[in-house]
């Protein structure tokens, strides 16, 4: 079992950055994959940037040049730096794991992104 907790979500001014955390305890030396998904009213979970273990990334487009993912592997926490920030942004970001056989996702934090 991994669990899972999420912090730095908040409201920012359209432009502004912040930076989310989540931090893994439990089963952490199982994990492979670390990322990050949100989803905003009336709309699906959608994928905003994952990264493995040997450190590769992959970003959605609508963040590419603007977040960042990051991991380090000895405090078992992935970070999500957010510059930039557009209204379009503001949602619940969920931190998601993966093992070899399971997946977890964190409680969510929510990022609101308005003057």
């Amino acid at each position: 079992q991994v669990q899972l907790v999420e912090s730095g979500g908040a409201l920012v001014q359209p432009g502004g950055s912040l930076r989310l955390s989540c931090a893994a305890s439990g089963t952490v030396s199982s994990i492979n994959t670390m990322g990050w998904f949100r989803q905003s009213p009336g709309t699906g979970r959608a994928l905003v940037a994952i990264i493995t273990s040997y450190g590769s990334t992959n970003y959605a487009d609508s963040v590419k040049g603007r977040f960042t993912i990051s991991r380090d592997n000895a405090k078992d926490t992935v970070y999500l730096q957010m510059n930039s920030l557009k209204p379009e942004d503001t949602a619940v970001y969920y931190c998601h794991v993966t093992t070899l056989t399971e997946y977890y996702w964190g409680q969510g934090t929510q990022v609101t992104v308005s003057s």
